[in-house]
């Protein structure tokens, strides 16, 4: 048994058991694979995955057992290489983080330029992608750090952490009929063409979920992941947007107006979130208490090593 063979089982797992895409991302060949996988079984005496002819199907009971294992073993391999680059190096490294568009845009500058200051040697890289994506990168280790809104709260393999909370609001162009409103209320809102997140982004859901619970069927005329781009179809008379109110800004926007109506928006929380099981370089706890300042690095270690709950956010 070795760590290739490990490596192919975990990954034909994650490509839906096609043999050419594991081959493709571990750098070697379908032949190579399939031994691999064969010589793997033969060790074990048991078949691993359930077959088609030379197809795989999915997992043997067996097979979800070793795989488990597997995980397991291959996350602690990660770790040894983590402690031992931790006492070598406590100021150099890599660190990446997994994020969607609005939190890389909006609300990390500052905190990653305060990191940075510190840091000058650890080479950051930022990741932009979907809630599923997101938490997808970090299962795989692929990713130190997650930081979205959707989707991590639910993931029994992760650890989440409450970053901050928000709420959406209006923003339109001047001169727009919902500026002359006193107490605008969702029905004012649903009477134009609204431009807002895609499904899956930034509270979309919870947008959604308001105006369901008022009888309101909103027209909604396009959709984006990119506030930036909500923001420049507003601009140009598409609709009125539901964008997060951080990502306005009165001199950059200067052409628009927010229309701040947190009472007719459900908050939102973003949230931080790790690997359970995982062993951080200091620099990376170092970031998380710049982004969660009185979360220590021993309440983050303890956490990560407690049994998953599904749902439970972690409140400092």
């Amino acid at each position: 048994m070795n760590f290739q063979q490990l490596r192919i089982l975990r990954e034909a797992v994650r490509q839906d058991f096609n043999l050419t895409t594991v081959a493709n991302t571990l750098f070697t060949s379908q032949p190579g694979v399939s031994k691999h996988i064969k010589d793997l079984e033969d060790e074990l005496g048991v078949e691993i995955f359930v077959r088609r002819g030379k197809r795989l199907l999915g997992l043997t009971e067996p097979g979800k057992e070793v795989l488990t294992v597997v995980e397991r073993i291959l996350l602690d391999t990660q770790n040894v290489r983590s402690i031992a680059d931790h006492f070598s190096s406590r100021k150099t490294g890599n660190l990446v983080i997994a994020t969607t568009h609005t939190q890389a845009r909006y609300a990390l500058p500052e905190v990653i330029k305060r990191f940075k200051a510190e840091y000058p040697k650890v080479h950051l890289v930022l990741h932009q992608g979907s809630p599923k994506e997101i938490a997808e990168m970090l299962i795989a280790g692929e990713a130190d750090i997650a930081i979205a809104t959707e989707w991590l709260a639910n993931v029994p393999e992760i650890a989440t952490f409450a970053y901050y909370t928000w709420h959406h609001a209006v923003i339109v162009q001047r001169g727009h009929p919902l500026t002359e409103l006193e107490n605008i209320t969702l029905a004012d809102i649903a009477e134009s063409p609204i431009v807002t997140y895609h499904e899956g982004f930034t509270g979309r859901a919870n947008i959604d979920r308001r105006f369901a619970e008022e009888g309101l069927l909103p027209d909604i005329v396009l959709s984006a992941i990119d506030a930036d781009v909500i923001k420049t179809y507003v601009d140009i008379g598409l609709g009125i947007g539901i964008i997060a109110s951080m990502a306005y800004n009165p001199e950059r926007d200067s052409n628009l107006v927010l229309l701040d109506v947190p009472h007719l928006f459900v908050p939102n929380t973003t949230r931080l979130a790790v690997r359970r099981g995982v062993y951080l370089r200091s620099y990376a706890y170092d970031l998380i208490q710049k982004l969660v300042p009185g979360l220590a690095e021993q309440k983050i270690t303890e956490i990560l090593r407690n049994e998953a709950v599904a749902g439970e956010d972690y409140v400092i």
